[in-house]
């Protein structure tokens, strides 16, 4: 009789967690700006040198931090996101003609995730009715005359109730890359704040999904009720160090002027 498989879902580095994403995966990746990113296996995936990748994420970091180092690496062919304005090598490589971008409304990003994660193939939405997201002709790659080599499609539309919507399809992925302050070797996750983001649900949309935890703890010391994504979305765990767990960017770093103790007076 076969063993049954372990619930055990640590992997002892991030290394080994990504040694089996190919040429040409399409990897899904939380984050919002570079708060709750996985930096250690994006790390990982430069490491390795894979090429031809898809990426969908909300943005694709800042120049050399997060999905910028794999952008610098012209490791990245396309990405799926809903914004790009911090990264001049993403500007310099979409209108340079070397990277395709679909840029989709962010809202519908996320639901386009999420409804990978459920089985629903595609959905109707109003948003993006009345602009090129609804009738075509966004560019999505640029030659290198700056001509456009590739634009996007008309997307198909149905009346209900007197109004317009449009038809958006789901957004499967290979493999997701998440970031959670606390997960058991389950994979059950629990995230922090506004680091939560899109992580739980590109790991949803994919069929690996692959945490990493800045804090790992046994099975059932997490409350239920705490977990936000349980382990059943989870395939693999990686643990990280202390000095992993605390590197943490910050974009724009807005301070107030130190007020002197006797100010007021």
């Amino acid at each position: 009789m076969n063993k049954p498989k372990s619930l055990d879902k640590v992997i002892a580095s991030a290394g080994q967690a990504v040694a089996d994403i190919g040429q040409g995966a399409v990897i899904a990746s939380g984050g919002f700006g570079i708060c709750g990113i996985p930096t250690v296996l994006i790390d990982a995936l430069v490491e390795a040198g894979i090429g031809d990748l898809e990426i969908i994420s909300n943005n694709c970091g800042v120049d050399g931090v997060g999905l910028g180092k794999l952008l610098e690496n012209k490791q990245i062919r396309r990405i799926v996101a809903s914004y790009v304005g911090e990264n001049k090598e993403f500007a310099h490589q979409y209108l340079g003609g070397d990277l395709e971008v679909e840029l989709t409304p962010q809202g519908t990003l996320a639901e386009r995730l999420r409804a990978a994660g459920v089985g629903i193939p595609a959905f109707y939405t109003v948003t993006g009715m009345g602009t090129q997201i609804a009738t075509g002709g966004l560019p999505w790659r640029y030659g290198r005359d700056g001509s456009v080599a590739l634009a996007s499609s008309p997307k198909p539309t149905i009346e209900l109730d007197g109004k317009t919507f449009l038809l958006e399809r789901a957004l499967p992925a290979d493999f997701a890359f998440v970031r959670a302050w606390k997960g058991d070797r389950h994979g059950n996750l629990v995230f922090r704040k506004a680091a939560r983001n899109f992580n739980p649900v590109c790991a949803m949309a994919a069929k690996i999904a692959i945490a990493e935890v800045e804090h790992l703890v046994e099975p059932g010391e997490l409350d239920p009720d705490s977990i936000h994504l349980p382990g059943v979305y989870i395939d693999r765990v990686v643990a990280l160090s202390a000095a992993q767990g605390l590197d943490k960017g910050i974009e724009r770093l807005t301070t107030r002027p130190l007020l002197h103790a006797n100010a007021g007076e």
